[in-house]
């Protein structure tokens, strides 16, 4: 047994996410910018860092994304994280629990499955010309 094994990733389904988001959670949305405005979760406790960043040859890791998250959140604040679909954020939540980050759990799913379950969600709203 190796006592410095990194813990394993713990993933939620979007039903558990709803509620323990409920109960003062922290939502880390990992999509883009251009995804989050799009529509995210309705969450009283949301935050935007993207794990990818769109470049002219394609997607890319944010080389920041550690540092951003850190400069907003704590290794024991309770957070959720979630992407697109599940990809982007269990590869980001397993980089925070390597980091150091106690409380942090992979929404299974993601947005999509958020949205098949008919759970509110936000989105920016649009300039109107008036």
């Amino acid at each position: 047994m190796f006592p410095s094994k990194p813990e394993e990733v713990v993933t939620v389904d979007v039903s558990q996410a709803k509620t323990l988001l409920q109960s003062d959670h922290q939502y880390l949305d990992v999509r883009t910018e251009e995804e989050f405005r799009r529509g995210h979760c309705l969450a009283p406790k949301i935050l935007n860092v993207p794990y990818m960043l769109n470049t002219p040859q394609g997607r890319v890791k944010n080389p920041n994304f550690l540092d951003q998250v850190s400069s907003l959140l704590s290794p024991t604040d309770d957070i959720l994280v979630g992407c697109q679909s599940g990809a982007r954020s269990l590869n980001a939540t397993s980089e925070l629990v390597a980091a150091g980050y106690k409380k942090v759990r992979n929404i299974g799913g993601g947005y999509l499955a958020w949205v098949d379950q008919s759970f509110p969600i936000n989105k920016e709203q649009q300039q109107s010309a008036n």
